[in-house]
């Protein structure tokens, strides 16, 4: 089978659909990466075949920073991709409208790699949930908006949809069982224990618990982390930034923290811009594309509330400290809540946020319970990639027995055929017709 892997290029999406990747390939699949140019030394350190994205119109199409506005690129890029590698399935990210509608058009199935947590609406249950920010169905529609504004852009919305509800409009009256969100198989990367009690999934959501994966940390790099920590000696507190979504910016915050106080910090930059640690803060900041190393060497990691840091920190059994702002940063920071693996900081630095770290540092219930939660998250991540790629295949073998209603015929969009009629996946040498490349 001929798998084209076309996540969003953050490591966090990117790490974990690399890890299913990986898996597929050790079974004798096919597996080509599209993604940012920035990606390709991440799918050459895992053996994959790469081909960015900007080569086929897609420039910018990956960036998790930029999913609800270039929904239309992404999937061009997609079509044009899928078509040159043949692709029989596509891996994605969650809010990949655009490959999402590629497989449609390509009428191939298509499996998403989701957060950690369920994002919009539940199949049943759940109810009693505090509504952190806004609600579920708040989410989930404005989430088929955008899918649907992309549906319209792409010129698709004039023909049936693979899903029946796969329209705002149905979508209100309905429930989630046909979302288009969920591709053919959603596969979450949790533990049901982050879902709210009581609540029940859609039948095309599935918990593989965490997938894994990320570069391997330079020596260099990681020696130099070393000293700098060193030379202050104080116990190290990580702390990853997420996107501030308007939340205003954490460093007053992070500067009143770690100034003249018992804790270093290592700060991982992300996609956040303009740092300001102040100059006598305890404070490292880094921009690396691994966090395990840094993880490993904190006793408190400090998050907005993205699934890598939170996953990262619980597989090393790190209780957390959640300081969440947007996107899924509030439901996840609810979630960890409820596990009692973490303790809420304010946004604002009243109350002493020195006093919280310090008091969430010491409190060995809190961390008793991170490690608890963190085991089975362990025990998932031992079989995760294995479970993951079951799931694709079986949604392969289910795809294989429905009757193919527009599937397309690949066979001009590739100069020569690879082995048995199949083409040359990303990355390989064969020529691509450009012109048989264009959307009509």
């Amino acid at each position: 089978m001929n798998i084209l892997l076309c996540p969003l290029s953050d490591g966090g999406y990117l790490y974990p659909t690399i890890a299913v990747g990986r898996e597929l390939r050790l079974r004798g699949h096919r597996v080509s990466v599209l993604g940012r140019a920035t990606a390709a030394p991440f799918a050459a350190e895992a053996g994959l075949p790469f081909a960015a994205a900007e080569e086929f119109g897609g420039e910018r199409a990956f960036s998790a920073a930029r999913w609800g506005v270039m929904g239309l690129a992404q999937y061009r890029a997609t079509v044009r991709a899928a078509r040159q590698a043949r692709a029989d399935l596509l891996v994605t990210s969650v809010l990949c409208n655009g490959a999402l509608l590629a497989a449609e058009t390509l009428d191939v199935p298509v499996v998403v790699i989701g957060l950690s947590i369920h994002l919009w609406t539940y199949r049943s249950g759940g109810e009693g949930e505090p509504q952190y920010g806004r609600t579920r169905e708040n989410r989930t529609l404005e989430t088929l908006a955008l899918y649907d504004t992309t549906r319209e852009e792409a010129g698709l919305s004039a023909r049936p949809s693979r899903w029946p509800r796969a329209t705002v409009a149905v979508a209100t009256a309905g429930g989630p069982d046909d979302s288009p969100l969920l591709g053919d198989a959603l596969l979450l990367r949790g533990d049901p224990e982050l879902e709210y009690p009581g609540a029940e999934l859609p039948p095309r959501v599935h918990q593989v618990g965490p997938l894994p994966w990320e570069p391997s940390a330079d020596p260099g790099e990681l020696a130099a982390v070393d000293a700098a920590l060193a030379r202050s000696g104080k116990p190290v507190v990580y702390v990853h930034l997420g996107r501030f979504f308007g939340g205003g910016t954490p460093w007053p915050r992070l500067n009143a923290t770690f100034t003249g106080g018992r804790y270093q910090a290592v700060v991982e930059q992300g996609r956040t811009a303009e740092p300001c640690p102040a100059p006598d803060a305890d404070i490292l900041l880094v921009r690396k594309p691994w966090l395990a190393p840094l993880v490993d060497r904190a006793g408190l990691v400090l998050t907005a509330g993205t699934s890598a840091p939170v996953l990262g920190a619980l597989l090393r059994g790190r209780p957390l400290g959640v300081t969440p702002n947007g996107s899924e940063q509030p439901v996840l920071a609810g979630a960890l809540l409820r596990t009692g693996a973490a303790v809420h900081l304010p946004r604002t630095g009243e109350p002493d946020q020195a006093g919280l770290v310090d008091a969430a540092w010491r409190d060995d219930r809190l961390r008793s319970r991170a490690r608890r939660l963190g085991r089975r998250l362990a025990d998932a991540a031992a079989n995760g990639p294995r479970r993951a790629a079951d799931l694709v295949e079986q949604t392969a073998r289910t795809s294989d027995r429905q009757p193919a209603t527009s599937r397309e015929n690949h066979g001009y969009s590739i100069s020569r055929p690879g082995p048995r009629g199949r083409g040359e996946p990303l990355g390989g040498r064969a020529a691509v017709d450009r012109s048989a490349l264009r959307l009509s």
